[in-house]
């Protein structure tokens, strides 16, 4: 893969109207984009299959946890929109009934292990005895286990990952910051340079691109850190 294919630009802006906007300014560089639930409440659904019929890919960010056949309904329904990515939870049960659903597709379904904002604290009061790392790895095997596509989780665990996903899973990580930049609400980050060395097969960027003054600018010295990696 090329770094074209490995960035996903997370669109995790307000308005249909403002994604357009990035996307246009983006043109060509940007190859990848994710749709999460602020922008799929305000029409972003639509928006994700234009994007797929322009030859764009898509990355739904969902984090679907439900019952079996509500999994597997929607997830029949995601293969339909014509979307590269999706995400679950990481429970057993669930990514066992999407993978079923999503046989003979191309979509890649991705385990969430622990979300990149959460560290031991979190963990802790939401009632979780393991720590993150311990928590990502078990899910993870639970995850190649399921046959799913691949996984997501912070850089910092990318290398360990690997180990136990094997070369073939994808592993996307979010919470990816250029060097510099602010954290925002992210925990766990990691520059893109060193992500890709630590094992990570896609990288999610948003804000340091999205609310760049010149977001081709910023997207192309993302594409040129990723590229210089060997």
């Amino acid at each position: 893969m090329t770094a074209r294919d490995r960035l996903i630009v997370g669109l995790d802006i307000p308005t249909v109207q403002e994604a357009e906007r990035i996307v246009s300014a983006l043109g060509e560089d940007v190859l990848f984009y994710k749709i999460g639930y602020q922008l799929v409440f305000a029409g972003g659904l639509e928006f994700a299959r234009e994007l797929a019929q322009d030859g764009k890919k898509v990355f739904l960010d969902m984090k679907l946890l439900d019952i079996d056949n509500t999994i597997a309904s929607g997830v029949e329904n995601i293969v339909k929109m014509g979307m590269s990515m999706l995400t679950l939870h990481a429970y057993p049960k669930a990514m066992r009934a999407a993978v079923a659903a999503a046989n003979g597709s191309d979509l890649c379904l991705l385990g969430v292990t622990v979300l990149t904002s959460m560290d031991q604290p979190d963990l802790a009061e939401a009632g979780y005895e393991l720590d993150p790392r311990h928590l990502v790895l078990k899910r993870a095997a639970q995850a190649r286990t399921a046959g799913m596509g691949g996984i997501v989780c912070s850089a910092e665990e990318s290398a360990a990952v690997r180990a136990v996903v094997g070369p073939d899973m994808a592993i996307v990580t979010p919470g990816i910051r250029p060097a510099g930049s602010d954290k925002g609400d992210q925990k766990r980050v990691m520059t893109p340079g060193d992500a890709i060395r630590a094992g990570s097969s896609h990288l999610v960027v948003g804000r340091p691109i999205v609310r760049a003054e010149d977001p081709r600018a910023a997207a192309r010295a993302i594409l040129d850190e990723m590229n210089a990696v060997r």
